[in-house]
């Protein structure tokens, strides 16, 4: 008998597909009504820190340079009070074979679905994690397959979107392209359960160890270019695996004191999901649509439990604008001589606005780089708004309207940060806890969980549960 393959039964058959998928049972690792053993999920990746580091070395992932930004720290310093101006530096992670970080995600999951017998893998992916999958996939003899929400409901698709489609398919994969809408969840589940791949999803603890090489390798290699590690790190913040793993792999190097700024493009009042907004934002990635639903409840990942927890990381988050990172991406290029991608971009001018608030003996470091191509850079993305109807102004950023204009800056000391308020997040995320998982009480084992996923004590999560009024057993 052929199964039932509508909607309604795919998702009800979530869990037993994924673990088919994956071959984990998140079950093991839960205890209460909230709680699971985070750390233990993290370890029986079956995986150390220096088997990853090898794992990565056979298909040439991983250490990748730092560049200091000489001439955009100059200029940081023009602008900011005597005695300030930190030095910025750059992890180039587009020297990755497939041009971004990823790499270091995909690199663990493939050799993890080779070494478990399975013929390929799928995700579902905007389009840096797709490429950096596929060609993974294609340096370990895997098929691959990427799902990716590539167009409104008119079949328009946005350029930075469409570029990263190209690389998929560029490195082997069949890509299938979807409308915005929540096919894609159920698209994926089905390409899982009919083709029996591996489901390499961002979200496993096999991608998010693989990003704790990164956070590593900036802490030894500042240790020897430098003498010490550095004051800042400044990581773009989406689905948040990027600043989890960063941040872990920072404390397994010993680097604790080490402050971890997440950073994104303020997006407000654009949703993800609408076919309308779909269009009419600029950026796939690294901005609030992601950042803060993920960070207020990451479960909502295609994972029964998710390896990405960025509030058990994050010291700051901070805010840019649109306009801001189009600029910060020019002057990338034309001061530094260097084209990079929007996405690390964003982390970018978020240091150059922190730099400002630093000693000049102090270092800032940008976690990330990524490749670029023809639909990333600003003139096809700007080109592309206009054409959606948004208004393109030079001014103060501060005006900016997402789906309405962009501004780009009159002058780099318009440039700055907006602090998200993080305790709001962690009072969020602990409600959507309670909410989502229907309880009254829970155990202190609960309650010992939800301090340390918010990063955040005893009394706040006391008052936020008192407020509910939900009793601690």
């Amino acid at each position: 008998m052929s199964k039932d393959m509508s909607y309604a039964a795919v998702m009800a058959r979530k869990n037993e597909i994924m673990k088919k998928a994956i071959g984990i049972d998140y079950s093991t690792f839960e205890s209460g009504s909230i709680s699971f053993d985070y750390e233990r999920m993290m370890r029986e990746t079956g995986y150390t820190l220096e088997e990853i580091q090898q794992i990565q070395a056979d298909t040439s992932v991983g250490n990748t340079p730092i560049i200091e930004l000489k001439n955009l720290t100059a200029l940081a310093r023009k602008l900011a009070p005597k005695g300030k101006g930190a030095r910025i530096f750059i992890k180039d992670e587009a020297a990755n074979p497939s041009g971004s970080f990823k790499a270091r995600r995909a690199a663990t999951a493939v050799y993890h679905a080779k070494k478990l017998g399975y013929k390929g893998v799928v995700t579902a992916t905007s389009g840096n994690y797709g490429a950096a999958v596929a060609s993974q996939a294609a340096k370990r003899g895997l098929k691959c397959i990427v799902v990716q929400e590539c167009y409104d409901s008119r079949m328009v698709g946005q350029p930075e979107i469409l570029e990263k489609q190209r690389a998929c398919e560029a490195y082997g994969a069949e890509v299938v392209q979807l409308s915005v809408g929540p096919e894609l969840f159920y698209t994926f589940l089905t390409l899982l359960e009919e083709t029996g791949y591996f489901n390499a999803s961002l979200y496993t603890p096999f991608g998010i160890a693989g990003v704790e090489t990164l956070g590593y390798e900036i802490a030894m290699q500042f240790r020897v270019t430098i003498g010490r590690d550095p004051d800042k790190v400044v990581i773009t913040h989406a689905g948040g695996g990027n600043v989890t793993g960063t941040a872990r792999g920072l404390l397994k190097a010993g680097a604790k004191d080490v402050e971890i700024v997440g950073a994104s493009v303020d997006l407000s009042g654009l949703h993800m999901a609408s076919d309308r907004d779909f269009n009419r934002k600029s950026f796939t990635t690294g901005h609030t649509g992601f950042g803060i639903p993920f960070a207020t409840w990451p479960d909502r990942a295609d994972v029964p439990r998710n390896a990405a927890r960025p509030l058990r990381y994050l010291d700051r988050y901070v805010l840019v604008k649109q306009g801001e990172v189009f600029y910060i991406t020019e002057a990338l290029s034309v001061l530094e001589g260097l084209e990079r991608g929007p996405a690390g971009n964003t982390s970018l001018t978020a240091a150059f606005a922190l730099a400002q608030e630093m000693d000049k003996d102090q270092i800032i470091v940008v976690q990330e780089t990524e490749y670029t191509g023809a639909g990333k850079h600003p003139l096809p993305q700007l080109t592309f708004a206009k054409q959606n109807g948004i208004e393109i102004l030079f001014g103060n950023p501060d005006r900016d309207e997402p789906g309405k204009n962009i501004i780009l800056p009159a002058h780099p000391s318009d440039i700055k940060v907006r602090d998200y308020d993080i305790d709001k997040a962690r009072t969020s995320y602990i409600k959507n806890c309670i909410n989502n998982y229907k309880v009254t009480e829970i155990t202190k084992e609960d309650f010992e969980f939800l301090v340390k996923d918010a990063k955040t004590n005893d009394s706040f999560v006391e008052g936020i549960l008192a407020e509910l009024n939900v009793k601690i057993k």
